[in-house]
């Protein structure tokens, strides 16, 4: 077979047959490379478009949670209320209208009546108030020092409220108020029913039931869960609760104007607080727990109390958030004071 081709084919030199040989082996590796590029290019194709896609539903996932968050149904408001400020008649108004405006209100509750929650209960309560959807939009309320969700890598913080009252009414109503209840449940007896002794006689007679340590309050629930916020006279707690009133409570109000606090709430966060202007004048829930039997403190009382670094701590953190308060009253209207304050986008470019 070899014989009679070589005699077809014309006489050919070594030379011949290398060059012949090496256009047959490009001509071979030309087609194969033009078949390989062939098969994979539908496969990139398919791979482009997978990354594509891929691409645009991570966009997507994303998306939502940057453009179309609902803030008005994922709205959570937190209002970890000081005692004897005034909190039960806002938070019965808030249960007399959560259903109408179809939000709910949970009260916390902690062992023994605790304002610092132990650690697990810590990551547990921030977990939950975040992810429990079902029960969005919601107002909770309790007595509870404040904590901050964003050490626990949370997002969408809640909204802080509060109300603080003059350092020295709330002592004396709660000393009070121990002694002889109020009418919201007249017929509880309290720990302190019986004694009959007076603030005033309490404070000449040096007892610990008018210790101005008792007034120690309103700082720490400002400040947090830290130790160093339940250290009476800490000057390190101060600075703190006024840091965290400033910058991460979006309302304080003053036992004094309560109803200029609803007020400022329902223009602020209607989804939750639509109606409770009306509801708080024209109800009877907006003087609910009267103490029963209470004498105003002398004057040389007062002295006395006022006397004290506590007091002087204590009526700081008050004076600080009544001008905060204003300061917030008085920007809600134009220069005039007829018209609310508006804002609006203009020289927007490009056009």
């Amino acid at each position: 077979m070899y014989k009679k081709l070589r005699k077809m084919l014309p006489p050919m030199r070594p030379l011949h047959w290398f060059l012949l040989a090496l256009c047959i082996f490009v001509t071979f590796y030309w087609l194969v490379e033009l078949r390989l590029k062939q098969a994979i290019k539908p496969l990139s194709n398919m791979a482009g478009n997978g990354a594509t896609q891929a691409a645009q539903s991570s966009l997507a996932q994303i998306a939502p949670t940057l453009d179309n968050f609902n803030y008005e149904e994922q709205l959570v408001v937190l209002y970890n209320r000081v005692p004897k400020t005034g909190s039960t008649s806002f938070v019965n108004i808030a249960y007399d209208l959560c259903k109408q405006n179809r939000y709910h209100v949970l009260h916390i509750n902690v062992t023994a009546n605790m304002h610092v929650l132990s650690l697990p209960n810590q990551i547990s309560f921030v977990r939950n108030v975040t992810r429990w959807h079902e029960m969005k939009p919601a107002l909770y309320h309790g007595h509870m020092a404040f904590l901050d969700f964003s050490k626990f890598q949370i997002a969408h913080k809640p909204i802080y409220i509060n109300v603080v009252r003059k350092p020295l009414d709330r002592l004396v109503s709660y000393y009070y108020f121990l002694r002889y209840g109020d009418n919201y449940r007249p017929n509880l007896v309290r720990k302190k029913a019986g004694n009959k002794i007076t603030f005033d006689e309490c404070v000449i007679q040096k007892q610990a039931d008018c210790d101005p340590k008792n007034m120690w309050l309103q700082i720490p629930f400002f400040c947090g869960h830290a130790a160093e916020c339940w250290e009476p006279g800490s000057d390190w707690a101060l600075k703190q609760a006024k840091r965290n009133l400033v910058n991460e409570y979006f309302l304080v109000g003053v036992t004094e104007q309560m109803y200029e606090f609803v007020d400022l709430l329902e223009r602020s966060l209607p989804r939750i607080f639509q109606g409770f202007r009306e509801h708080y004048q024209n109800s009877n829930k907006s003087h609910l727990r009267v103490t029963s039997s209470k004498l105003p403190p002398t004057e040389s009382t007062k002295q006395t109390i006022q006397r004290s670094k506590i007091w002087q701590m204590e009526n700081e953190l008050y004076e600080f958030a009544l001008a905060q308060f204003e300061f917030t009253k008085k920007k809600l209207m134009q220069p005039d004071n007829k018209h609310l304050q508006q804002f609006m986008y203009e020289k927007v470019r490009p056009k």
